[in-house]
């Protein structure tokens, strides 16, 4: 002899009957595979295998600090990663309609393929073939044999070494490095081709020397990734010497032309020369 089940009869509004329908779906609690059971998820919300969690509970704090990571993976050229903090910040009901909307909007538009592909073969350590039209309407092709996305100056880029060197102005040991404001690709075609993966750029080391103030505030400053040693204070003036890793003379010269009287490249020469060069060529623009 079987016992009915007790049955209960819930008094609920045409809307919320859908809303429960729709949770059921999301849950998998369905007769067969496609209908709705508002009972089974009832059933199972109560034996506590579907937990309910307050979903308007986050501080305005918590919330800013995820769409600060989020904004920060998507410079980084973690999209994916950015995609899903984003998944967890449409599911909250503490934001703002403006803030909702543009999570919203961050989430429709689709990476484009070319930019999916780049990522996908550097995660692969697979070489490809890049071929894109930049803002001023050029044809550029690389075949690129390393490559990583860099944040740098609030700006995402594909820094690589390619086969290709025409173009390139860098210091010999360097000329196979390239970096691709990705901002700037309109379009581009990604192909993969048969190359051995490079494991890392061309790098050199150069060796500098920081002098007065800078050599004090260098030590207490984050310590740059790409340095290799950095010496103690030593002298009169004040000064250190330290020795990096570096890519690409553009981007060292760069970060060096803050502080250029108290900062001085020491080797290789082929870095001094250049640097004085553009030194040279500054102080000329400046002659009467």
């Amino acid at each position: 002899m079987t016992r009915k089940n007790q049955a209960i009869t819930l008094s609920i509004e045409e809307r919320d009957k859908k809303a429960l329908e729709n949770l059921a779906m999301e849950f998998g609690q369905t007769w067969g595979t496609s209908k709705p059971n508002i009972s089974k998820l009832l059933k199972t919300i109560a034996r506590n295998e579907l937990k309910i969690v307050a979903n308007h509970d986050w501080t305005p704090q918590r919330i800013n600090a995820l769409e600060q990571a989020r904004k920060t993976l998507l410079d980084q050229g973690f999209c994916g990663e950015a995609e899903e903090i984003a998944q967890i910040l449409q599911e909250r009901s503490e934001l703002t309609l403006q803030f909702r909307h543009e999570i919203e909007k961050f989430l429709q538009k689709p990476r484009p393929i070319w930019r999916q592909n780049i990522e996908n073969f550097i995660k692969r350590q697979q070489p490809f073939r890049l071929c894109y039209q930049d803002v001023a309407e050029r044809q550029w092709n690389f075949t690129v044999l390393h490559g990583q996305l860099r944040l740098i100056e609030q700006h995402q880029y594909l820094v690589c070494t390619c086969d290709e060197t025409e173009g390139n102005q860098d210091i010999a040991p360097l000329q196979h490095n390239w970096t691709f404001r990705l901002d700037r690709i309109q379009d581009a075609v990604v192909n993969p081709v048969k190359f051995q993966w490079q494991s890392n750029l061309d790098l050199i080391n150069v060796e500098f020397k920081v002098l007065r103030g800078l050599a004090f505030a260098y030590a207490k400053e984050e310590p740059k990734i790409d340095d290799v040693l950095v010496g103690e204070i030593e002298g009169d003036p004040p000064q250190r010497i330290v020795t990096r890793q570096i890519w690409s003379t553009f981007w060292f010269f760069r970060e060096i032309a803050k502080y250029l009287n108290d900062c001085e490249i020491l080797s290789p020469d082929s870095m001094r020369e250049k640097f004085k060069t553009k030194v040279q060529d500054v102080s000329e623009k400046y002659k009467l």
